[in-house]
């Protein structure tokens, strides 16, 4: 444990933007999971309404820095493949 003041503010700081950022990332792992199972459904409106809320998800966890920008163009080009495999 810290003995100094400033490293145990650190620990609390720590603490509280880790639990945001797995907010966060489990918010988007279910945005990610309603869009699969749209798809896999077959169901075309949903997976297009899905899709739009799955890509703006993933570019706004990647712009907090919680994901890698390379990570999310990886899963929107994955999320594209997938919707124009529908077709």
């Amino acid at each position: 444990m810290p003995n100094i003041k400033s490293a145990k503010k650190r620990v609390n700081v720590i603490a509280t933007k880790t639990l945001k950022n797995k907010m966060v990332k489990t918010k988007m792992r279910t945005v990610v999971k309603k869009f699969v199972a749209a798809v896999q459904n077959g169901d075309k409106e949903a997976a297009k309404a899905a899709y739009t809320l799955a890509v703006k998800t993933v570019d706004q966890v990647a712009a907090k820095g919680i994901i890698h920008k390379n990570a999310a163009a990886h899963k929107k080009s994955q999320f594209t493949k997938m919707l124009n495999s529908m077709n």
